[in-house]
């Protein structure tokens, strides 16, 4: 059962400020987000996210559910988690969103330049193993051994 805040006042709202205004338990992120509770709670310790109190249960706001996708995504990327607090801690300058946005640009090419790199040592790589390859394969038939079997 979800944790929603108490009505602010008795007048019927829009189903958009309703959802503004969702509360989510760690429980729900958790299974939305399929992710341990205390993974969600690593996020927090590490300044990342916010949750409010209330008592021992940590409430989640759409804002910080909005962060901990952000988290998520960022980590499946390859960004650090010192380089995930930077872009969201940008937001806080910049409303507007306009500086993380360049930010993330900024370091996605980085981090595109960086996988172009290894791929093409990968490449390399496999390239060298295949050569081996062949070339052990090439020796066994000439010893007169089937390269194919043990």
């Amino acid at each position: 059962m979800p944790v929603v805040a108490p009505p602010a006042a008795p007048a019927a709202k829009s189903p958009a400020a309703r959802d503004a205004q969702r509360i989510y338990s760690i429980a729900e992120l958790a299974r939305e987000f399929a992710v341990t509770a205390r993974t969600i709670r690593f996020y927090e310790d590490e300044g990342l996210i916010r949750p409010r109190r209330q008592g021992l249960t940590r409430l989640y706001t759409v804002g910080e559910r909005a962060k901990l996708g952000w988290i998520l995504r960022g980590k499946r990327l390859g960004f650090s988690l010192a380089e995930i607090k930077q872009l969201l801690d940008l937001y806080q300058v910049d409303r507007t969103g306009v500086q993380q946005m360049r930010e993330l640009l900024r370091r996605s090419r980085l981090h595109i330049a960086d996988l172009e790199r290894r791929r093409r040592d990968l490449d390399a790589q496999i390239g060298d193993f295949k050569e081996v390859e062949t070339q052990v394969a090439t020796e066994l038939r000439h010893r007169g051994v089937d390269p194919e079997h043990d």
